[in-house]
């Protein structure tokens, strides 16, 4: 395998650069290099083009860059973790909906974009960063509980546990890739380690969407899975208005009156 070397910097731009690879645990914007270098921002972000553009550095997105480590084999092409992009391009925020159900097991579908719940304000809700594409769902930073920390490499990143990964795509079904899937991630929850009843409704509450009600209760019964207490629990805890079961489905479907619900999919044996 042939390894690409970038191009030569003056002695100067080398000491710079060295203090950016002590003091930088991932992607960093023209601000950030320039508070470590302790440079004005302005001569910060000539710095950071001359050495991008010299295959030292690879811009991530506009303003975001990465220090390409020297065994790349294409400095050009060099692409830094999509959860460490996620965190540094959109904090506040956590790895949220089906990338969070992946990391616990809860799906066994692969979904190729990365899912991210975040305060941060966006344009578009859904972008493509080093050719990964990023799915994005407002979530203010007070809601932004129930996570857990992992490590990618040396940078931390927020991820929801396997009880808000459940609550969330309950709460909107798109985050799981549509009511049936969720059906699929809730079922293993239940059968599964991570399955704690209690905070299930907690979390449910302290979102303050009680639609997750409706649907958590629905799919219990809709699937055959014997949790009488849970069941009960939602049943106590519904909103009047009638819900969509999953609203990015057009199918109107039967309201099913137990539950406030427009049943516009079947899941399970349910109707």
């Amino acid at each position: 395998m042939q390894y690409i070397t970038p191009a030569g910097i003056a002695g100067s731009n080398r000491e710079l650069l060295d203090r950016l690879h002590r003091s930088a645990n991932g992607p960093f914007t023209a601000s950030q290099a320039a508070h470590m270098l302790g440079l004005p921002e302005v001569r910060t972000q000539r710095l950071l083009r001359y050495l991008s553009q010299r295959g030292w550095l690879s811009r991530v997105k506009r303003g975001l860059y990465v220090i390409v480590p020297l065994g790349a084999t294409t400095p050009s092409d060099w692409r830094e973790d999509t959860w460490v992009v996620a965190v540094t391009a959109f904090t506040p925020c956590y790895i949220a909906g089906w990338s969070a159900c992946e990391h616990w097991a809860l799906t066994e579908q692969i979904f190729r974009t990365i899912l991210v719940a975040t305060a941060k304000p966006f344009r578009a809700a859904e972008i493509e960063v080093q050719s990964t594409p990023f799915r994005l769902r407002s979530m203010a930073v007070e809601k932004q509980f129930g996570t857990t920390t992992v490590w990618r490499g040396k940078t931390r990143v927020p991820v929801s546990n396997a009880t808000r990964s459940i609550v969330d795509v309950l709460a909107d079904p798109s985050m799981g890739g549509g009511i049936r899937h969720v059906a699929e991630m809730l079922a293993t929850y239940i059968a599964g380690e991570h399955r704690d009843d209690k905070l299930l409704v907690q979390y449910a509450e302290r979102l303050g969407n009680r639609t997750v009600f409706k649907r958590l209760g629905y799919l219990l019964e809709a699937l055959d899975i014997a949790a009488p207490d849970l069941i009960a629990g939602c049943h106590e805890r519904l909103s009047a208005g009638v819900t969509t079961l999953d609203p990015a489905v057009s199918t109107k479907g039967a309201i099913h009156s137990r539950w406030h619900l427009r049943v516009n999919m079947t899941v399970g044996g349910g109707s």
